[in-house]
């Protein structure tokens, strides 16, 4: 990877996982995708919860993984749902990662490990009236974890061909289906936001910023968005996220010229960076029909000087159609 493939890859991640810090976005995650729609978390709610997985020195999957002592996923919470909680991770991604079902696998695998760890601890500390198996492996026959989910939100403009389950990763070539049937699977819960057909599911600024990426490569449903009016103003956050993923590398460094209480115009920002982009292409074009005029002439001039027709030449500067006359015959 390019060192500039590799930065816009991380300024994207810091700019995602800053927006997604925000608790209520966290939240809207859980109950847009999570629980179709039902409001059943609040952000005041979750709980930040540490990101490294507990799983150490695992290598090759990846350049945030390499090296490290612990894995370490992107934010992780705790939410609460009725008197029980679920632990639940939102893993920002850009570019396919065909392993992906075994790195999320790992990632969760490492929650319930960090659960049972706590466990674990709690009741050797008190080992009265255990069974020599509860003692010897920190589990009680009452013990539970709670349920760990990871939502893997995916901006890529490719559309995913990686598989979504561990059974797309393995060999099952001349295995007895008898025998495959026991082999456990693990899927994934992976959003294509560039493929999202509803985003009313969101009550956050998570919607515009998933409607921003998801429509910047059509102009027009672009400008019906500007037109409404529940687009236009946004937190700062929303427009470093919506800018790194659509390339509005302009508006970004201006942005403070759009800030209104607090807020960015994304509106007018858009539209400004919209018709700057029109007018380089404008430009570009102008540039390059010159070139490749100038390019033309000065086959003519050679080509008219190898045979001597050096007066062609004269009267063709002067006499635009004469000049293309001598294109058509000499076939430039």
């Amino acid at each position: 990877m390019t060192p500039a493939v590799r930065g816009g890859k991380m300024e994207k991640d810091l700019k995602t996982n800053d927006f997604f810090s925000d608790n209520e976005r966290f939240a809207d995650i859980i109950n847009g995708i999570g629980c179709n729609g039902l409001q059943v978390v609040k952000g005041k709610e979750l709980m930040e919860l540490d990101t490294r997985t507990g799983i150490g020195r695992v290598k090759g999957f990846g350049r945030k993984w390499k090296g490290r002592k612990n894995l370490y996923r992107d934010l992780l919470r705790k939410a609460p749902f009725g008197v029980n909680f679920a632990i639940i991770g939102i893993e920002n991604q850009e570019e396919i990662d065909y392993a992906l079902p075994l790195r999320t696998m790992i990632y969760d695998a490492g929650a319930y490990e960090k659960q049972m760890v706590k466990i674990r601890k709690a009741i050797r500390q008190k080992p009265k009236g255990l069974s020599k198996g509860e003692y010897l492996y920190g589990f009680q026959k009452t013990s539970k974890l709670y349920p760990t989910i990871t939502f893997i939100l995916y901006y890529g403009e490719k559309e995913w061909d990686g598989s979504k389950d561990i059974y797309g990763m393995l060999d099952f070539t001349n295995i007895p289906e008898s025998l495959r049937d026991k082999v456990s699977n693990y899927q994934i819960q992976l959003v294509e936001v560039r493929k999202l057909k509803d985003t009313s599911i969101f009550k956050t600024d998570v919607r515009q910023v998933f409607d921003y990426i998801r429509y910047s490569n059509d102009k027009q449903k672009l400008e019906k968005l500007m037109e409404n009016e529940d687009y236009r103003y946004l937190e700062e956050e929303a427009c470093d996220m919506i800018t790194a993923y659509i390339g509005a590398n302009k508006l970004k460094t201006r942005k403070e010229k759009y800030m209104e209480n607090n807020k960015v115009d994304m509106c007018k920002g858009l539209r400004d960076w919209l018709e700057e982009k029109k007018a380089e292409g404008q430009n570009e074009g102008r540039i390059e029909g010159q070139n490749e005029e100038r390019k033309r002439m000065n086959q003519l001039i050679l080509m008219l000087s190898e045979q001597a027709r050096m007066e062609d030449l004269v009267r063709a500067a002067k006499d635009k159609e004469y000049q293309e006359k001598l294109f058509e015959e000499l076939g430039l």
